[in-house]
């Protein structure tokens, strides 16, 4: 997977009425670097099910990250969670997804919808074989993998909406594989194809959905590097270093602050043109344009409005509109950060800016300093991989 990289993301709706949810979605990085994914949709609904979804999703994705088998995995969640006093069965169903290394990935499905394969935006079958654990069939499959394949593992939740409302018979794996199909755009992260489809079963239940329902989306892609610089460095000797460092790596540039973008226009011998934007956001500081960068925009303010897109992002995307498509510099940013880049480069300059020393405004250095370490966590749970430098 060195040219590759996961995007994954996933959105639960409780059953209506319940607290918990009884699907579980959980991840863990092996030490040879494959991911292994894990949905685990629990008897029932309400507590016992969050318990039997928990406890199988975190004994496969421990077990399988310590190089244990399927066939041990099975064994020890039979063994281990506890029996239904009602169904006299004591396990959950679950789907597993493990990215290797070698550019392929293995499936490993018990008693969930099958996994949805879309290739180039289409659906595309792929082959299973059937094994029996403990007198359960188990659906295995292997996958050589296309950039933006795109896997979407779904709870019985999702076909089950609509159930005696707007369907007779619920919505069918292959009308969720049309609406996918339909809704195929290649910009789409994954956490928004999964918050599309979870948001048309919300509404194909009426509001009040009658399962868990849960949707957990892969998608494979190339690797796209980022880099964005905030702040001139500490010690100006240091600055040829700093621009140098940040202008030599590979992919795209951004540059925050009036200060910085000056400073990197200077270094790159290029105008710096600050002209009205026709798109304007009376909140957020116009866009400038160097030659060379990618987006210029203003710093601390417009950094504060990319953090808050984040922290909804990982929540429920409900702002997933403000950012999509306006074109001011927060919603600019926010898509090349959350939708095209995996490898992020933050370059953080140490220097206090004086316009910020009054203490009539509510900004400081220690502000700056936290938006850059809460963004970087953000997109770090967003499954980016992020460096920081600072100068």
């Amino acid at each position: 997977m060195n040219e590759f990289c996961t995007d994954v993301g996933y959105v639960s709706l409780n059953k209506w009425g319940e607290q918990l949810c009884g699907d579980q979605v959980e991840m863990v990085e092996q030490e040879d670097g494959s991911l292994v994914v894990v949905l685990a949709d629990g008897l029932g609904s309400g507590v016992k099910a969050s318990i039997l979804s928990t406890l199988t999703a975190k004994i496969i994705c421990t077990m399988m990250a310590n190089g244990l088998t399927l066939a041990d995995c099975v064994h020890t969640i039979a063994a281990t969670l506890p029996v239904c006093s009602v169904r006299k069965v004591a396990y959950s169903t679950f789907s597993i997804l493990r990215v290797g290394q070698n550019n392929q990935a293995e499936l490993i499905q018990y008693d969930n919808p099958h996994v949805i394969l879309l290739r180039d935006g289409k659906h595309l079958d792929y082959p299973a074989a059937v094994e029996e654990i403990d007198g359960k069939r188990i659906y295995k499959s292997t996958v050589d993998l296309h950039e933006d394949d795109t896997f979407v593992a779904i709870s019985d939740g999702a076909i089950h909406a609509g159930v005696g409302m707007n369907l007779n018979f619920g919505w069918q794996r292959e009308d969720i594989i049309r609406f996918l199909e339909t809704m195929y755009d290649p910009q789409n992260t994954a956490k928004t194809v999964s918050a599309m489809l979870t948001g048309e079963c919300g509404k194909l239940y009426g509001g009040h959905p009658g399962d868990d329902t849960t949707a957990c989306t892969v998608r494979i892609r190339r690797r796209r590097p980022l880099s964005l610089m905030i702040g001139p460095p500490q010690n100006p000797e240091d600055l040829p270093g700093m621009m140098g460092d940040f202008f030599a790596l590979p992919g795209k540039h951004i540059v925050c602050g009036g200060t910085t973008s000056t400073l990197a226009a200077e270094y790159l011998g290029k105008p710096l043109e600050a002209g009205l934007p026709v798109y304007v956001d009376p909140a957020i500081p116009p866009t400038a344009r160097i030659e060379g960068v990618d987006l210029v925009t203003e710093g601390v303010i417009t950094m504060g409005r990319v953090l808050e897109y984040a922290q909804d992002y990982l929540g429920d995307n409900s702002r997933y509109t403000d950012w999509r498509y306006k074109k001011d510099g927060a919603s600019l940013a926010a898509r090349m950060l959350f939708e095209e880049a995996t490898d992020i480069r933050f370059f953080v300059g140490r220097a206090s800016n004086p316009a910020h020393q009054n203490p009539g405004l509510p900004i400081s250095f220690n502000i700056k300093m936290h938006l850059v370490d809460e963004l970087t966590r953000c997109l770090r749970e967003m499954g980016k991989r992020v460096e920081v430098r600072y100068f």
